[in-house]
């Protein structure tokens, strides 16, 4: 697959002759990408290197102690990481995103970085930002991510540790940050909307665009636990806001709701409407995947269903890409609710379902969510979207 990039790439760069440059382009649209779609490759992959974490969020779908030896056993060592991170890059890809859980929380976690960057790897790292020392700092500056991605839970103490439910966890989280900044790390800022944040959003908006200017995001759907926990279960969806609320948040964002505007014009409408009874009209599995602490292979990270997950200590990323991915990409579904409602919803892309979603509400993949159905909904009625055959 690289031989075929680069091949690709020479001859695109001849056809322009002796310009060191063309143009100034955004990242999506490189003409790698042309060449990617048509070799049918792998392109990216997340490493979910724990599932361990310092802080003990309300809303988390993964988060387990940070003392949790079982957890902590099954974890793949940076040797078993190294290996099918070399398997993943002769099959093309070209980036990984490095999570958790927290994975600054491992001790080996810049030998893990430090490995990836040596095989030519893109790496992104997802973190809450608390523990950033000065050496994972100058390893950045040395060997810089593609970026670092940090979670602002609140812009005040209290906001942040009952969030976090740990206490010196927001001064933690600012003196982590100031490090990245100070040193010209590039940091992109993201938030959680909750319940428990609500009343302070907004403060959060300001905050995450005064220090990154050229990107934020926030996500009002929380999902479910990926180890069906009850009780924390209940703690996330208190934590979730009313479709009403999560609509009036957006609408207040020039930005997000620019975004939506833009999406009912190009993703919504009967052409999105399906009859074929297929669980995934996604793009997972196709180009990239997740990696689970403990080797399990996901085509995206949401989705946990037993069926749906490929033991790679047991076998090859390439077999995981090939026979596996088809095998669950062809899953139909009999269930009339679905057939006759999400699979025929011309909402679909402005709505947080999709199989992996049901599958951690409900235990099944092709079960209707009604908070996200109604979220949908509450969203199409604010953008004035009319459909034909809605329910």
């Amino acid at each position: 697959m690289r031989k075929n990039i680069s091949h690709s790439l020479k001859s695109y760069t001849a056809a322009q002759g002796n310009r060191p440059y063309i143009s100034s382009l955004p990242i999506q649209k490189l003409p790698v990408w042309d060449i990617i779609r048509k070799n049918q490759s792998l392109s990216s992959f997340e490493l979910e290197i724990t599932a361990r974490c310092n802080n003990n969020c309300r809303h988390c779908y993964i988060n387990l102690p940070a003392g949790d030896k079982t957890a902590e056993r099954a974890e793949l060592t940076p040797e078993e990481i190294s290996r099918l991170a070399d398997e993943a890059v002769s099959l093309g890809a070209l980036w990984c995103t490095l999570t958790g859980g927290e994975p600054l929380l491992r001790k080996d976690f810049n030998k893990i970085y430090f490995d990836l960057k040596k095989k030519g790897l893109l790496v992104s790292v997802f973190t809450n930002g608390t523990l950033i020392n000065i050496e994972h700092v100058r390893m950045f500056k040395r060997f810089p991510p593609r970026d670092i991605e940090v979670t602002v839970y609140g812009v005040t103490e209290e906001t942040y540790e009952n969030i976090t439910r740990k206490k010196g966890s927001f001064s933690a989280f600012k003196k982590g940050l100031d490090l990245l900044f100070d040193n010209n790390v590039k940091v992109r800022l993201k938030a959680m909307a909750l319940r428990s944040n609500l009343h302070e959003f907004q403060e959060i908006i300001q905050f995450c665009r005064e220090k990154t200017k050229d990107y934020y995001r926030f996500d009002p759907f929380l999902h479910l636990r990926f180890d069906g926990n009850p009780k924390r279960n209940q703690e996330i969806r208190s934590e979730r806001l009313q479709p009403e609320e999560i609509v009036s948040l957006e609408r207040s964002d020039p930005n997000r709701i620019h975004v939506l505007e833009k999406a009912c014009t190009e993703m919504i409408g009967p052409e999105f409407s399906y009859d074929c009874g297929h669980l995934f009209h996604c793009g997972a599995g196709k180009g990239l995947f997740t990696l689970g602490y403990d080797g399990t292979f996901r085509l995206c990270s949401s989705l946990w269903a037993p069926d749906c997950l490929y033991d790679l200590k047991k076998g090859t990323l390439t077999q995981a890409l090939g026979e596996f991915v088809d095998k669950v990409r062809q899953k139909r579904s009999y269930s009339e609710v679905y057939l006759n409602n999400c699979l025929k919803c011309q909402l679909k892309n402005i709505c947080s379902w999709c199989p992996a979603t049901a599958y951690l509400e409900n235990g099944e993949l092709d079960s209707m969510v009604e908070y996200f159905c109604e979220a949908a909904h509450a969203r199409a009625e604010a953008l004035n979207i009319t459909l034909n055959n809605d329910k």
